[in-house]
């Protein structure tokens, strides 16, 4: 998708307030629920979780994807309060997934893909701490798994500079307010679904289309 200077600088600005634009003020909720049998969890920050949430929606073997907040200090955080990068928390999904389906190295992989571990708190033009590149890890496989793939990765050169990406442990999920859950697939025709979610979208479908859920 090619864009002018005008629509350029518009997806910028939008980009830029995805974090100003909500004026609701319910709180999130604790979202530590019990996980269907068969079923593993998988928390990953990347971003804005409007993008992460649509993008994982579409991995054969993720049963569910919630988003909301980890990783700070503060209970039941309204958006606005993580917004002010008071808190400590990060935007983050919640995963839940076959791991018959599709592996933890896996999700790993689309995980780091598709957004830049290489900027400090900021992805495109979202800045703060609460859009750090994080995972926060359930278990020890989780953490040895996340730990060598960056690794690995920072070994490789594919990244010119080093993978800032936290690998932290899980402590508690809360999920975001509502109007945050199914963002895009409920806000498809909205200035941020269209200039920021959908081309990434649309290159994440053509780079893991072996992995995308039958339709």
């Amino acid at each position: 998708m090619k864009f002018n200077i005008t629509m350029l600088a518009l997806a910028l600005l939008i980009a830029g307030s995805s974090c100003g634009q909500k004026s609701k003020q319910p709180t999130s909720t604790m979202a530590n629920e019990p996980v269907k049998e068969g079923l593993a969890l998988a928390t990953f920050g990347s971003g804005c979780f409007w993008c992460t949430e649509a993008v994982f929606q579409n991995v054969e073997g993720v049963e569910k994807v919630e988003s909301g907040y980890s990783g700070g200090q503060v209970k039941n955080p309204t958006y606005k309060e993580v917004c002010s990068g008071l808190t400590g928390h990060a935007e983050v999904i919640q995963l839940h997934y076959d791991p018959a389906k599709v592996s933890y190295d896996e999700l790993l992989e689309i995980f780091w893909k598709t957004h830049d571990p290489t900027t400090l708190n900021k992805q495109g033009a979202d800045e703060g701490t609460q859009y750090r590149s994080v995972i926060f890890y359930h278990n020890e496989e989780q953490k040895k798994l996340a730990e060598k793939y960056k690794a690995e990765l920072d070994k490789s050169g594919i990244f010119s500079n080093p993978i800032v990406t936290e690998i932290t442990p899980y402590t508690v999920f809360y999920k975001a307010e509502d109007y945050h859950q199914n963002y895009y697939n409920l806000n498809g025709n909205a200035p941020y679904c269209s200039y920021v979610i959908q081309p990434k979208l649309e290159k994440f479908r053509k780079v893991f289309k072996h992995k995308l859920k039958k339709s």
